[in-house]
């Protein structure tokens, strides 16, 4: 059975995120995105486990839930901040578990330690990364906990505000229980492969969606064929990296993600790694510090060159969520405007799921129903030939279709002349 997973979610409790948080919203988009497994995510905050406890149907002997015809499995983001070597490590993790009653056990631990109802992402000051993965096995040895978006800048264990320049460096005599990574949007599979310390995880994707709507949902996920779903047979198959039943990853491109460049949004300046490594990483406009990019920061800690594949890595698809095509080929503003939900609904009313559309449907069946504008953008996403403005410092990447615009845009990043003088450059 084929199932479509995006394991990390987060409820309307957490802070920056949509009120439209909720299961109703999840399930009925998941349905359209062509999902079957959701994260329930914030499993620690109060209202939302009651709400969890309520909703959810369990599936005997699975370690899942149902709710809505979706697969659901309980899962938290939790975020841990303390000094270690005179800096200040901000690291986030993700944990799942198979039971209700598992999850109590450790909402009772970690509330010993901080306050579990003021975010749905737990924040703890007085938890290392290694003594919550301690806390977290002492109670079920069967926990699967990854690091979170590894190499976002801010709070991920290669993150280069607050991060590490290995695994074991965060993790400690607790990384013999972790078995998988999560890449994050400003990161692929491509990019994780060039550290060999990585090579014994599975790599896998999510959404770390903060909304409910198809272009945020699942714009990351991971691609099983299992015989039964259920969490025992999910945490064998990334135990293993078992590319049988892990079929494959489904990953933005990385440029299209918030941190791929180093950057300063204040003054516009997007730069190259090798255009930031020029000037140490300082703004050329104010003279600031800029945010390190994830592609500068792999770089950094790379053992290996750009194109290097392991024998055993799990496969992954490029792919731009329908809606953003959708804007694009239209020239619309926004996701939300009337005519992009208007083609995204006729499409999968049509064709059953966004994932359908762009991996599997032949063109001669979309040209029958969109105009073929739209038809070129979505084989040349399925081709992984998409065009992507680079994202830095928290500004999402820009799609570009038109390559001769592509080819421009190029070739005046190329040609900057980075200097003492300050100016602005912009991409």
């Amino acid at each position: 059975m084929k199932i479509i997973a995006d394991l990390h979610l987060h409820s309307f409790h957490s802070r920056a995120t949509s009120k439209k948080m909720n299961l109703e919203q999840l399930a009925k988009n998941a349905k359209l995105k062509g999902l079957s497994l959701l994260g329930t995510g914030d499993f620690t905050f109060p209202a939302w486990f009651r709400n969890l406890k309520q909703k959810l149907e369990p599936i005997e002997g699975t370690g899942l839930f149902k709710y809505e015809d979706i697969l659901w499995m309980l899962t938290v983001e939790v975020s841990t901040i303390y000094p270690q070597e005179g800096k200040i490590r901000k690291v986030h993790h993700v944990i799942h578990v198979p039971s209700f009653e598992i999850a109590e056990q450790i909402n009772e631990k970690l509330g010993k330690k901080g306050r579990l109802d003021i975010d749905g992402r737990p924040i703890f000051n007085n938890l290392t990364s290694p003594e919550l993965v301690e806390l977290i096995i002492e109670i079920y040895k069967d926990t699967i906990i990854v690091p979170a978006h590894v190499w976002t800048p801010w709070y991920s264990v290669f993150g280069s505000k607050s991060g590490f320049d290995a695994i074991e460096d965060c993790y400690q005599d607790q990384t013999k229980h972790l078995y998988a990574l999560e890449t994050g949007l400003s990161s692929d599979p491509l990019m994780n492969w060039r550290l060999s310390s990585l090579d014994e995880f599975t790599l896998m994707s999510n959404s770390d969606s903060h909304s409910p709507w198809p272009w945020r949902l699942g714009r990351e996920c991971n691609v099983f064929d299992l015989k039964k779903p259920t969490y025992w047979e999910i945490l064998e198959v990334i135990k293993k990296k078992d590319k049988k039943r892990f079929l494959f990853t489904v990953e933005v491109n990385p440029a299209y993600g918030k941190y791929h460049w180093t950057g300063h949004r204040k003054c516009n300046v997007r730069l190259s790694p090798k255009q930031a490594l020029k000037i140490n990483d300082i703004c050329p406009k104010c003279g600031r510090k800029m945010t390190v990019g994830v592609e500068e920061r792999v770089e950094e800690l790379a053992d290996r060159e750009e194109g290097f594949v392991p024998k055993d890595a799990i496969p992954f698809k490029d792919l731009i969520p329908l809606s953003e095509l959708i804007k694009t080929a239209f020239s619309i503003d926004t996701f939300y405007s009337k005519k992009v939900w208007s083609e995204f609904n006729k499409l999968v009313k049509k064709f059953d799921n966004e994932f359908n559309i762009l991996l599997y449907v032949p063109r001669d069946e979309l040209e029958k129903m969109t105009r073929k504008r739209l038809v070129d953008v979505i084989m040349k996403n399925r081709e992984g030939k998409v065009k992507i403005i680079p994202g830095y410092d928290g500004v999402y990447g820009e799609p570009v279709f038109d390559e001769l615009k592509f080819q421009r845009l190029q070739e005046k990043q190329k040609n900057l002349k980075i200097h003492s003088q300050r100016r602005l450059i912009d991409f």
